[in-house]
């Protein structure tokens, strides 16, 4: 029984003889090299499995000629489907060099453990696992916090060990460089809070009170909100990179063997930075939210721009101006924790650099909106 598979486009060929017995001979031809094209192994493999009983298999290269390592993955191939068959090879007839490249790629076994293996975890054991994971990772967290704190009351004391120029700088890139960003977001925001209310004001021939909305919306909450995931965005992540590098580039390890706290020379100024500086960013983006607000108002709506102006100011009151003060104080601490907690559990690879920063930007909003929820509900308590 003869099979034969044959590329005609190219000079190697193969083909498979059985000769009525239970020996398979596999006879390559031609010129098996890589750059010629080479034939797969799919005849013989077909040959093999084909079900017809197979003692061994044996190979017949006198027409072959110059081969190259083409040759050896077709071998290899069918190696390993005789390996599994429990079918005997014999190599007698392969030239001399691919027998002395076949037992040395095959002298040392591989080692254990060298291949990639996919395990499956039960489902309680994974639950373990992310609960042990959580609880370490609060541990964490809760250290992490207790050596801000004492950082904090040393700065206090005038005892913190931090350079003051750092802090000058931070204040630069947290405050001054953040305001193109903020003044087109939270104009966007005004804009289309404005252009909602208005739709359904209009229904009552109320437009005048857009400007009701938009204030109160933006002072109280809104600016607060959309600065804070703006500096999460930008100067968390910012600051879970630099010292997630620092941290690759063992420079924290330096500090920890000169006696410096990392805590205080490098989490306290970006804390202070953002303390002070988010802030003067929520009263620039209600600013700029009430601005959006007076443009849809006097262009859409046709109202007189003093008007607006006059509804703006008897609608706000101290008590909204500082809610929206102490939410975006919360925030940025919150997000100078996040952005600093993440680079300071940096790993030690170029890639955990990404995961921080990442990893800092989504704890810092999700630390946002869940500030917010508490502070409107305590807000709501207290009837302000």
């Amino acid at each position: 029984m003869n099979s034969q598979y044959q590329n005609a486009t190219q000079e190697a060929r193969v083909s498979v003889d059985r000769s009525g017995s239970d020996i398979l001979i596999i006879k390559p031809s031609g010129s098996w090299k890589l750059d010629q094209g080479v034939p797969s192994a799919d005849a013989a493999l077909k040959e093999i499995e084909s079900g017809q009983p197979v003692r061994a298999v044996a190979f017949d290269t006198t027409g072959m000629g110059a081969w190259d390592s083409g040759l050896l993955t077709f071998l290899t191939k069918i190696f390993e489907t005789c390996s599994k068959a429990k079918i005997e090879v014999d190599k007698e007839g392969l030239p001399e060099g691919v027998r002395r490249l076949i037992n040395l790629a095959t002298a040392v076994p591989e080692r254990k453990g060298a291949r990639k293996e996919v395990k499956k975890v039960a489902f309680l054991s994974m639950v373990g696992g992310k609960s042990v994971e959580f609880f370490r990772s609060f541990l964490e967290l809760l250290d992490f916090l207790g050596e801000c704190s004492l950082a904090f009351t040393r700065l206090l004391r005038g005892k913190a060990s931090f350079r003051r120029s750092d802090l000058w700088l931070l204040l630069q890139e947290c405050g001054g460089q953040a305001l193109p960003i903020v003044s087109l977001i939270t104009l966007l925001v005004g804009l289309i809070l404005a252009f909602v209310g208005a739709i359904q004001l209009k229904l009552f021939g109320a437009q005048v009170y857009v400007a009701d909305i938009v204030a109160i919306a933006m002072v109280r909450v809104m600016g607060a909100i959309m600065t804070g995931i703006i500096v999460a965005g930008r100067t968390g992540a910012a600051f879970a990179a630099q010292i997630g590098t620092m941290q690759v580039n063992e420079e924290i390890d330096a500090l920890k063997t000169m006696g410096i706290s990392p805590v205080e020379f490098l989490v306290l100024p970006r804390m202070i930075a953002l303390i002070i500086m988010m802030p003067l960013l929520c009263i620039y983006a209600d600013l700029m939210g009430i601005v959006g607000g007076l443009i849809v108002g006097v262009g859409m709506l046709g109202i007189n721009p003093i008007e607006y102006l006059n509804r703006t100011q008897e609608t706000l009151t101290l008590t909204t101006f500082w809610i929206g003060l102490f939410h975006s104080a919360v925030f940025g601490v919150l997000v100078a924790l996040a952005g600093c907690l993440r680079g300071m559990q940096c790993g030690r690879s170029a890639s955990d650099v990404g995961y921080a920063a990442t990893s800092a930007v989504v704890t810092g909003i999700i630390s946002i909106i869940v500030a917010t929820a508490i502070i409107t509900f305590l807000c709501e308590v207290l009837k302000l």
